[in-house]
């Protein structure tokens, strides 16, 4: 699955089926499950990984209700040596709505915490703001791809990053040089997708757009400044994410995911996203505060 000058789309394909089977979980009682890691090369456990089986793990208690939305908060860091345990709590089961509290846990202390709620599904009133314009995936390049060229610049740490096949295909609208980013205004388009076909639950395709919005959000905030995360000077890691899922989509098919960031001080930056299906519906939105520090 690995490879020094690029990744195949078997590879590709192969890296989705694992993590799938990772965000399934394995049931070991009634209220308790466990995960094993999909490795994307960074040094601890991938933050949206964390993010989309605690979802899955809240979903598999509730019987009738979908998820619409998700409040967590990133703890510590987690070992990729060690598997991760993850406790619901049933905080209520209502005719409307029904909520849910998980907790991540490793070496017997809490790595991440969430609240999920879950909405039966009713009509009512609906709209939702315009999709922006954005050029088409299919002339845009694949960000791994521009990656992988840069490859034998990057720091040992960002290298073993590359050198992992995506199980998500991120395409850029206006991509930045990863080790001399230009200044840009705080705002960025991404299409993401799954590289291959999925089941038609769409709690995997909740669960797999929870962990890929964490990909490229915080990198917003960098843009006012010429950062990037593959800079030595620059620390940056996911504090908390909020996920708001308004209505049903595929994500084998494009989303075009719209970031911005209004705010960054105290060491901390303030993103936002939005997720649009290709015929311009609103399916998600996102929220992410961030530590982004940059050591002298």
């Amino acid at each position: 699955m690995t490879s020094l000058n690029t990744h195949s789309a078997t590879d590709r394909v192969a890296a989705l089926h694992e993590l799938v089977a990772q965000l399934k979980l394995e049931r070991l009682d009634e209220n308790l499950f466990r995960g094993g890691h999909f490795d994307i090369g960074s040094p601890s456990v991938f933050g949206g990984q964390v993010l989309g089986q605690a979802l899955m793990a809240a979903a598999r208690t509730v019987d009738t209700h979908g998820v619409h939305s998700l409040h967590g908060y990133f703890l510590r860091a987690g070992d990729k040596a060690e598997p991760i345990r993850y406790e619901v709590d049933r905080v209520r089961d209502g005719t409307s709505f029904t909520m849910r509290r998980v907790v991540a846990l490793q070496h017997g202390r809490p790595i991440f915490h969430m609240s999920a709620s879950f909405h039966v599904r009713e009509t009512g009133v609906e709209h939702q703001r315009a999709m922006p314009d954005a050029p088409p995936p299919d002339s845009l390049r694949d960000e791994h791809d521009a990656r992988l060229a840069l490859r034998e610049h990057l720091p040992p740490v960002a290298r073993a990053v590359v050198d992992q096949a995506r199980p998500i295909e991120l395409r850029p609208v206006d991509p930045l040089h990863l080790l001399t980013p230009e200044r840009s205004e705080p705002n960025h388009q991404t299409w993401l997708r799954a590289p291959g076909a999925l089941p038609d639950d769409p709690l995997v395709h909740q669960a797999l757009l929870a962990y890929a919005s964490d990909f490229s959000l915080l990198g917003v905030a960098m843009r006012p400044h010429g950062l990037s995360f593959m800079q030595p000077q620059v620390q940056s890691v996911s504090l908390d994410h909020a996920m708001w899922f308004h209505r049903d989509f595929r994500f084998d098919d494009w989303l075009l995911y719209e970031t911005d960031s209004p705010s960054a001080s105290g060491a901390r930056g303030f993103c936002r996203g939005n997720v649009f299906s290709r015929d311009g519906r609103l399916v998600a939105s996102v929220a992410q505060e961030g530590l982004l520090r940059v050591r002298s």
